[in-house]
């Protein structure tokens, strides 16, 4: 069997969070609900990326933006990065880095989603080969 990661997400509002992820583009493929509005196990995908996503079963917390970085968060491989910048801004996420060149030759962005989540997204893809 391959090696494979999946990430999986609480969020204090799942529900909206799902909301947000299927205004990027995200579809929802499973969803279960529990009492009182809580999202007890949903699943989301954009092509080959898949996240799973609950609501929060404490009080988390999320790491503070410093600079241009909570420390951690999610990178998605896009063909399209200014499109998935307008997309997530016109969701409720809030510009970190605006679409931009880098100098080792590919284009990349960077939001905090409405509950502030760090997301990525660009044209490079981590793992190959140079």
């Amino acid at each position: 069997m391959d090696t494979r990661l999946f990430v999986y997400l609480s969020y204090a509002d799942a529900s909206a969070a799902l909301d947000w992820m299927q205004r990027v583009g995200f579809d929802v493929v499973r969803r279960q609900d529990g009492d009182g509005g809580q999202v007890l196990h949903a699943e989301v995908r954009m092509g080959e990326a898949v996240l799973m996503v609950a609501s929060n079963d404490a009080d988390y917390q999320r790491p503070a933006l410093i600079g241009r970085s909570t420390g951690q968060g999610l990178y998605l491989l896009v063909e399209d990065v200014d499109e998935f910048h307008r997309k997530a801004l016109a969701a409720g996420a809030t510009a970190v880095i605006d679409p931009e060149n880098t100098e080792w030759g590919t284009r990349r962005t960077r939001v905090l989603d409405p509950q502030g989540q760090e997301w990525s997204a660009g044209t490079y893809e981590p793992g190959v080969m140079w």
